[in-house]
């Protein structure tokens, strides 16, 4: 009864929107606030997670598709180049899925490793209540389309060959290099293989819009992941969209002119979309952490990076923006490292012939 109950408090908060947030606590790891009305009511409350040590990418290699051997089972050279091509395509037609595919691959990684489990609809288990469906990403993530795409395009010429978490990999890595004007260009290695289970529970993980520094800092930590990983890689916000649900519950702490601008764009409803970055949306540039520093951002994430622990780092991004895009690249290449499955260290991985569901 009370996991029930439990339950439907998140879902009534969720699809309540900050209208529900007064007198509340953060709750699902930033992602959701909920009414102070049982602590049990917060998963995993008071239980801190342990920080992990840096990923490693074990048996990851670059340029891994290009390999050209009678013994080698992953030799299909032009792979990352459809996944290139697919991905110019799909941002000339609207560079906000340029973000999305960005966005895809943290969720993915953040989650089970890099190992395309936020791509499945069915699993080994039989289960449908994947991470697509957890409140962190359920009719908020994009790019899925941009990812079968490439997928089924590879499968034409090299069937069984490539990962659907290799194709994730890559397509944030040619996101990132497009949407930054071809400024930020990604060392991503391939090999990954593809998980067989994902559960809408374990997207907790991720950390959320309503996160504090001490949360944002354990969320990254635990996956290895340092302060400097954790503050480059929130200038991603400076791409994208958000949905008014997620930041209008901080319009008082916000700039004043800032906060009347976005007051106007939402006008009383939680489900409309602003751009994150209100100076260069379609650009991955530095200009967030000037917006950090303006006070002229959205999220309760973002705004904590102007804390004593984080402001010094900041300044240097906005002030030196070479710096920060040799960050950028460091920490989307570790991140894809995360807990990958490769050939010899993990059972129960395969390469997925179609990356939303499960092999046969």
């Amino acid at each position: 009864m009370a996991t029930k109950l439990a339950a439907l408090v998140v879902l009534v908060a969720f699809l309540a929107g900050p209208a529900a947030c007064e007198g509340v606590t953060i709750c699902f790891n930033g992602w959701l606030r909920l009414p102070l009305l049982n602590t049990l009511l917060c998963r995993g409350s008071g239980i801190p997670r342990k920080p992990a040590p840096p990923p490693s990418g074990l048996g990851l290699v670059y340029g891994y598709y290009n390999y050209n051997s009678s013994t080698s089972r992953s030799y299909c050279p032009g792979a990352e180049g459809i996944v290139r091509g697919a991905v110019e395509k799909a941002v000339a037609a609207n560079r906000g899925i340029g973000a999305g595919l960005i966005r895809l691959f943290f969720h993915d990684c953040f989650v089970r490793g890099c190992d395309a489990s936020v791509l499945l609809t069915t699993t080994n288990s039989k289960n449908s209540d994947t991470e697509r469906e957890g409140p962190p990403n359920k009719n908020s993530l994009r790019g899925f389309e941009v990812i079968e795409e490439a997928k089924a395009a590879i499968e034409a010429v090299c069937p069984n060959t490539v990962s659907c978490a290799d194709i994730v990999a890559f397509a944030a890595r040619d996101a990132s290099y497009i949407l930054s004007d071809r400024r930020i260009n990604i060392a991503m290695p391939g090999g990954r293989y593809d998980g067989r289970e994902s559960f809408a529970t374990e997207t907790d993980q991720l950390p959320g819009p309503f996160s504090n520094t001490a949360q944002l800092q354990e969320s990254f930590t635990a996956k290895g992941l340092n302060s400097e990983a954790m503050i480059a890689l929130s200038g991603a916000h400076t791409i994208g969209s958000a949905r008014c649900m997620f930041f209008s519950s901080r319009f008082p702490e916000m700039d004043p002119a800032f906060a009347a601008k976005l007051k106007g764009q939402c006008n009383g409803n939680d489900n409309t979309n602003v751009d994150q970055d209100y100076m260069t949306p379609d650009v991955l540039d530095k200009q967030y952490y000037q917006n950090v520093i303006d006070n002229k951002v959205l999220f309760t994430s973002d705004a904590v990076l102007s804390s004593t622990e984080t402001i010094k780092e900041v300044k240097e991004n906005a002030n030196m923006p070479e710096a920060w895009e040799r960050k950028f690249e460091r920490a989307m290449e570790n991140m894809g490292k995360i807990e990958v499955k490769t050939i010899g260290n993990q059972q129960g991985a395969e390469i997925r012939k179609v990356c939303s569901r499960v092999n046969n």
